[in-house]
C-alpha cells in the first residue's frame, strides 16, 4: 500500500511539471510602426501634461498675488488699528490733563489760601499766648486745647 501511494504521487508530480512550461505565452512581435505610433503617442500625452503644467503655474502664481493682497490689506488693518488705539490714548491723556488743570488750579487757591490763613492762625496764638501771660482765663483755655 505504501508503495501504491508513492507510486501515485510520483505520477501526479510528473504530470504537473509540464503543465508549468505550457502556462507560458510568447508575446507576439511588436513591429517598429507600432513602436513608431506609441512614442508619438506619448509625446503628446507629455504636451497635454506640460500644458497642464503651465496653467496650474499660473493658478499658483494668481494664488501667491492674491496671498500678497490679502497680506498687504492686513497689514493696511493693522497700521490703522494701531493709529486709532494710539490716537485713543492720546486724546485719553490729553482730555485727562485738561480736565484735572482747573482741578489743579482749584488747590492751588485753596492751599494759598490755607497757607495764608495758617499765618494769621499763628499770629493769633501768639497774641493769645502773650495775653495769657496777664489773664488767667485765657491761659486755662489754652491749656484745655494744648495750645499753650
Amino acid at each position: 500500500m505504501k508503495r501504491a501511494i508513492i507510486t501515485i504521487g510520483l505520477i501526479a508530480a510528473l504530470l504537473s511539471i509540464p503543465s508549468f512550461v505550457f502556462s507560458i505565452e510568447k508575446a507576439p512581435r511588436i513591429s517598429d510602426r507600432e513602436i513608431v505610433e506609441s512614442l508619438s503617442e506619448i509625446k503628446g500625452d507629455i504636451k497635454e501634461l506640460k500644458a497642464e503644467i503651465r496653467a496650474m503655474d499660473k493658478r499658483f502664481e494668481a494664488v501667491d498675488k492674491r496671498f500678497e493682497d490679502i497680506n498687504g490689506q492686513l497689514n493696511r488693518i493693522s497700521a490703522i488699528f494701531t493709529a486709532l488705539v494710539i490716537a485713543v490714548f492720546g486724546f485719553a491723556i490729553w482730555d485727562r490733563r485738561t480736565m484735572i488743570r482747573p482741578f489743579e488750579i482749584k488747590i492751588k487757591k485753596i492751599d494759598d489760601d490755607i497757607a495764608e490763613n495758617r499765618n494769621k492762625l499763628n499770629t493769633l496764638i501768639d497774641s493769645l499766648r502773650s495775653l495769657s501771660k496777664t489773664d488767667e482765663k485765657v491761659a486755662d483755655i489754652l491749656k484745655k486745647f494744648n495750645l499753650l
